[in-house]
């Protein structure tokens, strides 16, 4: 199977740094289908290079002794990935469906270039919508007095189907550090509201009783502070004073919707890099 090669650069600025990794993919007879770069105010560097992997010199298996002695000169944090090793995604959901069924539209239809082993839900709700598409869904009900119990069901069915990406789809559930640190920048969220605004519970309720005249969602890494992990993606639509709750429920859902999947394909396209508490997203 054919196969493109994305190599994911952050490193402190220095000159010469593009010539240097262009040279180095040339020596090995490289071609460089795609190179977006940023330079943030704190002087560090950001690049995403995709390289065609036919015909590129080395291996898979060889890729890291060859490229770890420029990596050591100029201080980068590298990663690499390979368009014909899809990322496993596990989808976490409650009650609320709508970015369920939206991520596995997406998904069946080919928008979405991962594998979906299982979907995880404190709730029952969604189990038939699942396994229409023939994925296994896992009923892990929780409480307080049970929360350690189903966080550690939860980690071994993470590990045991090798998981790369977790994505909370209206998972009303606050995620320990014991999870959230074992996928650090791997687990995105959907939060109901344009952060930092209305952070926590019932955003509608606080935007409709603000008076606002827009509301949005926003996609962010899961971090162990609630709603505050870096943003990838978000994005708005307009209310006026004639909408309800309800209202801005409906409308809110539509924008949810959009803006998790944007994130959730960004981030399997190996277009996001965490730069402190932000991103740099290579659309």
């Amino acid at each position: 199977m054919s196969y493109n090669i994305r190599l994911l650069i952050d490193c402190p600025d220095r000159k010469g740094l593009i010539a240097a990794i262009s040279s180095f993919i040339a020596m090995h007879n490289g071609n460089i289908l795609s190179a977006d770069q940023y330079v943030s105010d704190s002087g560090r560097f950001f690049m995403r290079l995709v390289i065609e992997g036919e015909g590129f010199g080395l291996r898979k298996e060889e890729f890291g002794a060859a490229f770890t002695p420029l990596a050591r000169q100029y201080s980068m944090n590298w990663q690499i990935y390979y368009t014909d090793q899809p990322k496993r995604v596990a989808i976490l959901v409650s009650k609320q469906d709508h970015c369920l069924v939206d991520l596995l539209w997406r998904w069946d239809a080919g928008e979405l270039p991962a594998e979906i082993p299982l979907v995880i839900s404190n709730h029952t709700n969604a189990a038939s919508r699942v396994e229409a598409y023939g994925i296994p869904f896992y009923h892990l009900p929780v409480t307080k007095e049970t929360r350690e119990e189903q966080e550690d069901k939860i980690l071994e069915l993470l590990d045991k189907y090798s998981i790369d990406l977790v994505v909370l789809a209206r998972y009303m559930q606050i995620l320990t550090p014991k999870v959230v640190n074992a996928y650090r920048q791997r687990m995105i969220n959907i939060h109901h509201s344009f952060l930092p605004a209305f952070v926590g519970a019932n955003p509608y309720h606080q935007a409709h009783a603000r008076g606002v005249k827009i509301i949005g969602a926003t996609a962010h890494y899961v971090t162990e502070e609630l709603d505050a992990g870096p943003i990838i993606n978000q994005d708005i639509a307009h209310v006026s004073h004639r909408d309800t709750v309800q209202d801005m429920i409906r409308i809110g859902r539509e924008v949810e919707r959009r803006v998790l999947a944007r994130a959730v394909r960004w981030h399997l396209e190996d277009r996001v890099l965490v730069d402190g508490n932000r991103t740099v997203v290579f659309e």
